[in-house]
């Protein structure tokens, strides 16, 4: 697919066009009876492109490869994955998402849509999301799980490229599981947000992430709190430094704040062997 400038003809209808990108992937996974899974639906329009991996045991496996720039102003841009009853699929991405200024006026969309059912799993770990200087992105991620669905999220975000103001990034992840609300969190970065920057919020920092680990064992063992980094540097505004916490749900989460995407994905990644430790 090309992209399209507002007030030109779309290349194969003729129709006048408006202003931005449309684009949707959309991925189903489902459980065969000898315990692997197949992909029925892997479907990549816009700028995604999907190839399937080498599956990791009974996991099936997708790369999301950029196959332009994407998302700019004015672009409306959505992922919908579905995992089927008893199916286990991990999704990945090979390299970051930037979030780029266009050549339209308005703000560029960025949905995502999981759906995870009854003795299925996902594992949700794309690469970052940068925010480059110029930009306005609104991005929701939206999860249902069913009561015995299992799932890992990770979500990084970087404010900015290296040496450059970040743009203006607003954020909000929903997870439902078994109909009521686990999770609703909505964060704002960038120009024109209020207080961002400040000690009470980054104080300086420019790479935000999080790991969500839904798990119905936490039911009868739930997640110690902790602090993760090096104790001798969580006081000092350039250190990284997250915390590992239960919700009631079951699950778990960390969130992280870290100067650069290198030790944000370090303090998720110690995140992850902790949660897994139990």
């Amino acid at each position: 697919m090309t992209r399209v400038l507002p007030g030109t003809a779309h290349p194969r209808t003729g129709a006048p066009t408006g202003a931005g990108l449309r684009g949707t992937a959309r991925i189903t996974a489902r459980a065969d009876g000898d315990g692997t899974t197949r992909l029925p639906v892997l479907d990549g329009e816009g700028p995604f492109a999907l190839r399937r991996i080498r599956s990791h045991g009974d996991r099936a496996r997708v790369c999301m490869v950029g196959a332009m720039s994407a998302p700019l102003g004015g672009d409306r841009l959505g992922i919908e994955v579905t995992v089927e009853p008893g199916a286990a699929l991990g999704i990945t991405a090979a390299a970051a998402t930037v979030a780029l200024p266009g050549r339209t006026p308005g703000h560029a969309t960025y949905d995502v849509r999981l759906t995870v059912a009854d003795g299925a799993r996902l594992d949700w770990l794309p690469e970052p999301l940068i925010s480059a200087a110029g930009s306005d992105l609104r991005m929701t991620t939206t999860v249902e799980l069913a009561p015995t669905a299992r799932l890992v999220l990770r979500e990084e975000q970087v404010l900015g490229r290296s040496g450059e103001r970040p743009g203006t990034l607003r954020s909000r992840l929903t997870v439902r599981r078994a109909g009521r609300t686990l999770l609703d969190q909505e964060t704002a970065y960038g120009p024109g947000v209020p207080g961002w920057d400040t000690s009470a919020v980054l104080y300086g920092r420019r790479a935000v992430g999080q790991l969500l680990v839904v798990e119905p064992e936490f039911d009868a063992k739930p997640v110690e709190v902790r602090l993760l980094g090096d104790a001798d540097e969580r006081g000092g505004a350039g250190a990284g430094q997250a915390v590992l916490a239960p919700l009631t749900g079951p699950a778990a989460l960390a969130t992280a704040v870290a100067p650069d995407a290198l030790r944000l994905r370090r303090l998720l990644d110690e995140a992850a062997r902790g949660v897994a430790a139990g």
